[in-house]
C-alpha cells in the first residue's frame, strides 16, 4: 500500500515524506511546485500537477494502491488571504473537494489533513484546546475550518475517516540539514530572523508592539517540523489501526514573543540582528499557544525537539549550509 502526500515538496510536507520513508512507507508525492521545491522531494514517485485536475488524480489512484492521503497542499499566507480570499477558497477548499471526490471514487477512505491554529482566531482561553470556539480572523483560517467541516460531512456520507492536525508555528529543519524551510516570499519569523543574522536582510520588521502581551509583541507556540512529521505518521497509524477520526492540536504548550525569539536567535547564532518596528498585520492574533494533551494521550505523540534553542539550531544549520535555499544563486530579500 502507498501513502499519497499532496504538497510533499513544501516545507512540512517534505519533512513528513522523509519521516514516512524512514518508517518504511511507499510514498507518492503530488505537488504543483507553486511554492514547493523539487529539490526537497525525497520520494521516488513524484507527480507535478494540481488538485483541481481530476484526470491526474484518477491516474494516480489507478496506478498506485493508495490507502491513506496526507494532505498538505494549500495556500497559507495570512496577509495574502485577506487581500485575495477567492484565491484561497478556490485552491484550498475547491482543491480539497476535488481530492476527496477522487478518493471516494477510488475507494480511498483515510486522510490526514494539515489544518492550522488559525481556525481559532483570537482565542478565548490559553492554552487553546480542541473544543474551544473556532472563529477564524482571516480567510486562510476560514478555508481550513471549512475543510474540517467538509471532512466531517464526508465521513457521514462516504465513510471517509480523517485526522485533522491543527498545528501552531512550524519551525526548524531536518537534523541532517538536508532539507529545510525556503519560502518566496518568506513570511515566517524564524527564517526571517536567521536571514537577518546571515546579512541577507538589513533588518527584521516586527509587526506591532502594542499587543496585550508582556513585551507588546505577538506570542506564538513554536513546534519543530520533525515533531510535526512524527505526528502525521502517528495519525496515519491511528487511522489504519482504529479507523477513528479526530482533531488534534500540535504545539509545545509554551509561547515566545517575537522579541524573545530574536534574543534567543542572537545567542544561538552569535550574530547581531537589527530590528525595526512596523504596523500590525491584518488578522494576527496576540497570543496562540496550544494544549496538546489530547495528541499526547490518543496519538502517543512525544515531541523530540521541544526546546526553542534546538529549533533555532537546526534551522540555523540549514540556513548556513543552504544560504540560497534550494535554488543556487537565489537572492534573498
Amino acid at each position: 500500500m502507498a501513502v499519497l502526500v499532496t504538497g510533499g515538496a513544501g516545507y512540512i510536507g517534505s519533512h513528513t515524506v522523509m519521516e514516512l520513508l524512514d518508517r518504511g512507507e511507499e510514498v507518492v508525492v503530488l505537488d504543483s511546485l507553486q511554492t514547493g521545491h523539487l529539490g526537497a522531494v525525497r520520494a521516488h514517485t513524484f507527480y507535478h500537477g494540481d488538485l483541481n485536475d481530476p484526470a491526474l488524480l484518477d491516474a494516480i489512484f489507478q496506478k498506485h494502491e493508495v490507502d491513506v492521503v496526507v494532505h498538505f497542499a494549500a495556500h497559507s499566507l495570512v496577509g495574502e488571504s485577506v487581500k485575495d480570499p477567492l484565491k484561497y477558497y478556490h485552491n484550498n477548499v475547491e482543491g480539497t473537494r476535488s481530492l476527496v471526490a477522487s478518493m471516494v471514487k477510488h475507494g480511498v477512505k483515510r486522510m490526514v489533513f494539515s489544518s492550522t491554529a488559525a481556525v481559532y482566531g483570537e482565542p478565548k482561553h490559553i492554552p487553546i484546546r480542541e473544543a474551544d470556539p473556532t472563529e477564524p480572523a482571516n480567510p486562510y483560517g476560514e478555508t481550513k475550518l471549512a475543510i474540517e467541516k467538509m471532512l466531517r460531512w464526508c465521513e457521514q456520507a462516504y465513510d471517509v475517516k480523517s485526522v485533522c492536525l491543527r498545528y501552531f508555528n512550524a519551525a526548524g529543519a531536518h537534523p541532517n540539514a538536508e532539507i529545510g524551510e525556503d519560502h518566496t516570499p518568506e513570511t515566517h519569523l524564524i527564517p526571517i530572523v536567521l536571514e537577518a543574522a546571515l546579512g541577507q536582510r538589513v533588518a527584521l520588521s516586527i509587526f506591532g508592539e502594542d499587543y496585550p502581551t508582556e513585551d507588546g509583541t505577538c506570542v506564538r507556540d513554536y513546534i519543530h517540523v520533525m515533531d510535526l512529521a512524527q505526528a502525521h505518521w502517528l495519525a496515519l497509524k491511528r487511522l489504519r489501526e482504529t479507523g477513528e477520526s479526530g482533531v488534534y492540536n500540535l504545539g509545545n504548550g509554551k509561547g515566545f514573543s517575537v522579541k524573545q525569539v530574536v534574543e534567543r536567535a542572537k545567542a544561538v547564532t552569535g550574530r547581531k540582528i537589527q530590528v525595526k518596528m512596523a504596523e500590525r498585520r491584518a488578522g494576527d492574533p496576540a497570543v496562540l499557544v496550544a494544549s496538546s494533551e489530547k495528541a499526547r494521550e490518543e496519538l502517543g505523540w512525544r515531541p523530540q525537539y521541544a526546546d526553542l534553542d534546538v529549533i533555532l539550531e537546526t534551522a540555523w544549520r540549514w540556513h548556513q549550509t543552504h544560504p540560497h535555499g534550494y535554488a543556487e544563486g537565489k537572492k534573498k530579500c
